[in-house]
């Protein structure tokens, strides 16, 4: 089963490294996108150099009865991403090869190219207008266009007026393992502080003899760029 766990915790370790801003300076837009496109491709997307956040964290596997949640502090400035647990309760297992191995691969991540790999670009996607639907929200397909586990093939949801990002959803366009099947993400967006950050990630897969399992991470920020923003306070308390 420790295999087959794994092989669970590679797929959420990738979808939590999906949620990071996507980070892009102003995109050019062309007169081959449509309208929407054209005006989300033309905002500024700036990517934060300071940022601290209360997370709540949560991941369930129903066959085997396993759940657990932890509340952490993270912080991002210009030496690194550093992180604090301040409660937690639950599985052991998922705590420590869940949760600690997310936060230490995201560690890691800020010394990489992910966010450029992952960003909602013309160079890693093609995009399909979908018009307006009942919500009140533009979508458009998204089709990665290369294999890979940072990229997804789904939807992403945008404000007519401005074409801002609000949400983004669907599969992995790559599968982290065999042993890994439809490994299926939600995201929501808000801008703080100017900054677009994550917000909600809902994350689930299914796993070969393990079953299906379920992960979500809350955001909550105090400071964006050097700006107070909000108060956080610990889910644990209200327990």
């Amino acid at each position: 089963m420790c295999g087959l766990a794994r092989s669970l915790l590679a797929s959420l370790l990738f979808v939590l490294l999906l949620a990071q801003p996507n980070g892009a300076a102003p995109r050019a837009a062309t007169a081959t996108h449509g309208p929407i496109l054209q005006r989300f491709l033309a905002l500024d997307d700036p990517f934060p150099t300071q940022c601290r956040a209360l997370r709540h964290l949560e991941a369930r596997n129903d066959k085997f009865d396993m759940h657990a949640w932890m509340d952490v502090w993270t912080e991002i400035d210009a030496s690194g991403f550093r992180y604090r647990i301040v409660a937690e309760e639950g599985s052991d297992y998922i705590r420590a090869h869940v949760f600690r191995e997310a936060l230490e691969a995201e560690r890691k991540v800020w010394a990489t190219d992910a966010p450029d790999r992952a960003s909602l670009t013309p160079a890693n996607y093609t995009f399909e207008d979908q018009g307006v639907w009942a919500d009140g929200l533009a979508r458009l397909f998204v089709k990665a266009r290369r294999k890979d586990i940072l990229l997804i093939d789904g939807a992403i949801f945008l404000r007519p007026a401005d074409g801002e990002l609000l949400r983004m959803e669907g599969e992995l366009s790559k599968q982290p393992s065999i042993w890994t099947r439809h490994v299926r993400i939600d995201r929501r967006f808000q801008r703080v502080a100017g900054i677009r950050m994550p917000v909600v990630l809902d994350a689930s897969g299914s796993i070969i003899f393990f079953g299906q399992s379920s992960y979500r991470a809350r955001y909550e920020y105090e400071t964006v760029n050097g700006e107070r923003v909000g108060t956080p306070q610990l889910r644990a308390a209200s327990r």
